[in-house]
């Protein structure tokens, strides 16, 4: 479960405000549909534990993204402001 979960975010880490967000509702949706979770209180864990894994990994994406560009040269500059 943790694996596929930081995966998601490893995938997804670039649209990380539509994975986060999607992959704890998902999850916890994915668990009561199937009935590992029938009450509240383990829907509600269910939701942050897919928010925390998949936030994790969107983290990890970010890190390696950031150090590729520093190590690469690539940075993204502000436009120029007109007049």
């Amino acid at each position: 479960m943790i694996p596929t979960l930081l995966l998601v975010g490893l995938v997804f880490g670039k649209w990380w405000r539509i994975s986060i967000p999607s992959a704890a509702f998902g999850w916890a949706l994915l668990l009561l549909a199937t009935g590992v979770v029938s009450d509240l209180t383990h829907l509600a864990g269910a939701a942050w534990f897919g928010f925390i894994n998949v936030t994790v990994g969107v983290l990890v994406y970010q890190a390696v993204r950031l150090a590729y560009r520093r190590i690469s040269g690539q940075h993204h500059h502000a436009a120029p402001s007109p007049g």
